[in-house]
């Protein structure tokens, strides 16, 4: 099988990240459950993890770092955390559904939500979103890259915006962190939600919230903590506000393992050799006759992601083409962005997504392009 749907799950993770939830499994035992070697090697690890993150995305203070399932869990604290009846909140169509469902949600209950459009190529209106936000706004959250169409999203100069204008930002990480630089303080960000098993090469299940001190979120779930057994209310502390119960010890092992190949490997080498695919796959492609690739390919600062359809078929249809003739794999349909597509006019007919991983080949890349050739002729 040749892989090409990292933007869902990275397949390929180094063996350092396997060793370490292997031997997470076998030797560890519940941090902050106890004062025996077993729980504190878990406590130690989840705490170096904490600091490795904090680290990697510019935070600055490891205990602002709480760890989750996933980027999902992580945007539902972030939204329903702080959005109360009567704010305002900024978000744009680039947004997944872990941005729109917790929104509407909140919507529902007496947020004001107000929605940026994008461009024919699918890239934000930064003024509209301003323009919305200005002096108004409670919170402004949007992805840093479109899972759809690989668009980034200037989200320094939004930081800086929001800044200026003292509203909080939110960003979604999921389809950039691991593989572009995100320095929270320098780029004016209060909340970063990630996930582990996408380009941060870790396990599925791991994710996190990095918040910057003095940001109060009411946490999504409450419960065991370890620490204050006696008290009716969580614990406001921080990490300890936003982690309920159990941590998937296992995997953020994992995850810590993964953030060491990635800062020895260097996030630019990695990002430098998705794009060099994504670039030979889309020029391969661009002037193919009945092809159509959505997204502004004129910027070199986009995610290694080219959406595409044939002609008029379905995009389900020439996925499986694509698996069962030439052993390929991709993701069709509408991939949980639906305001992208209404902005793109591909809600009916979906899109087949192509994502790189520097793990792949140029000689993967050139049979992907025939095959494309060849259903489209």
């Amino acid at each position: 099988m040749i892989y090409l749907d990292n933007a869902a799950t990275s397949l390929w993770k180094p063996e350092t990240v396997i060793r370490a939830v292997g031997e997470a499994m076998r030797h560890s035992g519940n941090a902050g459950r106890g004062t025996h070697g077993a729980s504190l090697d878990a406590s130690r690890i989840i705490y170096e993890t904490r600091e490795k993150a904090a680290d990697f995305f510019g935070l600055g203070k490891p205990s602002q770092v709480a760890f989750t399932s996933n980027a999902t869990e992580a945007l539902n604290i972030a939204v329903k955390g702080i959005l109360k009846p009567g704010d305002r909140v900024v978000t744009t169509v680039l947004e997944h559904n872990s941005v729109l469902r917790p929104l509407y949600e909140m919507e529902a209950r007496g947020v004001e939500l107000l929605i940026a459009g994008a461009d024919q190529n699918g890239q934000l209106n930064k003024e509209q979103l301003k323009e919305m936000a200005a002096g108004k706004a409670r919170m402004v959250i949007c992805t840093h890259a479109s899972n759809l169409t690989g668009n980034l999203v200037d989200i320094a100069d939004i930081g800086a915006f929001c800044k200026r204008e003292g509203i909080l930002f939110a960003v979604d990480a999921a389809q950039t962190a691991g593989v572009f630089p995100i320095h929270m303080q320098q780029m004016g960000i209060d909340i970063l939600c990630f996930t582990g098993h996408k380009s941060l090469l870790g396990p599925q299940g791991t994710g996190g919230i990095c918040v910057r001190e003095n940001v109060v979120i009411e946490p999504l779930k409450t419960g065991g903590s370890g620490i204050q057994t006696y008290e009716k209310r969580h614990p406001k502390d921080m990490p300890t506000a936003l982690e309920a119960g159990t941590l998937n010890f296992h995997g953020i092992a994992g995850l810590s393992a993964a953030f060491d190949y990635l800062n020895k490997t260097g996030t630019e080498q990695i990002r430098t050799g998705e794009h060099r695919l994504m670039m030979r796959f889309y020029e391969g492609v661009k002037d193919i006759p009945g092809v159509k690739v959505y997204g502004n390919f004129e910027c070199d600062e986009r995610a290694a992601i080219v959406a595409l359809n044939v002609r008029d078929y379905d995009s389900a249809e020439i996925s499986d083409a694509l698996s069962e003739e030439y052993g390929i794999a991709t993701r069709p349909g509408a991939h949980c962005a639906p305001l992208m597509h209404e902005a793109l006019g591909t809600v009916d007919q979906g899109a087949v997504r192509f994502s790189f991983s520097n793990a792949n080949t140029a000689e993967e890349i050139d049979h992907a392009i025939a095959a494309v050739r060849e259903l489209a002729g």
